[in-house]
């Protein structure tokens, strides 16, 4: 069985190609996104302190992950993002952020995710694309799938006031997050 909760040694450090660089000061479309809890949430209408993590996709334990997946600068550590924020959790609610994570897979296979890693927040499925596109953020494919680079964003009031990416090492992403916002 594949452990997805540890990263190899040897991933590929994905670069910075300037997708993200005209997101700063962007406002959150006015779009509708389903969450683990079955609301549809808009995200224009966000209120506070909002940190929302783009993740390519979670593994299921007994799924093999696409051929090659290892070797996508930046695909591989979603679960382990996923399970930092976790982590992290009551330190970001002390500090006001609120958090969504955010992928193209179905709400369903979201809802497996969260509970199995026990995940305190909700979850987010932009299953077609709609938010990464009005977004106009960084993709790739594999095996006919479309997914989303991994990227983080803080927002106010659905104001987007800082954007991490790359974002590697996924498991640390929370780290800088946190740092950013006690430093803001």
């Amino acid at each position: 069985m594949q452990v997805l909760t540890d990263l190899p040694q040897d991933l590929p450090i994905p670069t910075d190609d300037g997708r993200c660089n005209h997101l700063t000061n962007s406002y959150l479309p006015d779009i509708f996104l389903n969450s683990t809890k079955n609301e549809k949430i808009n995200l224009s209408k966000l209120q506070g302190l909002w940190v929302l993590y783009f993740y390519p996709m979670t593994g299921i334990p007994d799924v093999k992950l696409p051929d090659g997946w290892n070797e996508i600068p930046g695909a591989r550590g979603c679960t382990p993002q996923s399970c930092s924020f976790r982590d992290r959790f009551e330190k970001l609610k002390s500090l006001n952020a609120n958090i969504y994570g955010i992928s193209t897979q179905s709400t369903n296979y979201q809802k497996e995710a969260k509970e199995r890693l026990h995940l305190p927040y909700e979850m987010l499925s932009d299953e077609n694309l709609e938010l990464t596109k009005k977004l106009d953020l960084p993709t790739f494919e594999i095996k006919n799938m479309v997914l989303t680079k991994r990227v983080t964003l803080i927002c106010k009031d659905s104001k987007i006031v800082k954007f991490f990416y790359p974002v590697f090492p996924p498991d640390k992403n929370v780290d800088e997050v946190i740092s950013w916002i006690e430093k803001s």
